[in-house]
């Protein structure tokens, strides 16, 4: 019968490496966005739809736009949203996450 071979720890750490482990530390705030995260750019609000390896696709609403035409009527128009890409790793504020204790 085949034997299994001893459990070692569970993060892989060998005091015999030194060297090796600073290497593997985790940063203690870690800067990854996920989907749905809102965050603050540029005085409004941002929503992430979707994060991949590379990219993070963002929406952000623009502001509604009011205007007259020629013949003096008011116009009430709302553009789409904008959609940009930005780092999946940026250093935004997240407003609708919550904090680990």
């Amino acid at each position: 019968m085949k034997k299994h071979p001893p459990p070692r720890n569970k993060n892989g750490h060998d005091p015999n490496q030194a060297e090796f482990g600073i290497i593997w530390e985790l940063s203690a705030y870690p800067y990854k966005l996920r989907a749905g995260d809102i965050f603050r750019f540029d005085g409004r609000l941002c929503r992430v739809l979707r994060v991949n390896y590379s990219s993070a696709v963002v929406i952000m609403n623009q502001p509604l736009r009011i205007f007259k035409t020629r013949f003096d009527k008011p116009v009430r128009f709302q553009p789409p949203p904008k959609r940009f890409y930005i780092s999946p790793q940026s250093e935004v504020t997240v407003l609708n996450r919550k904090a680990k204790r």
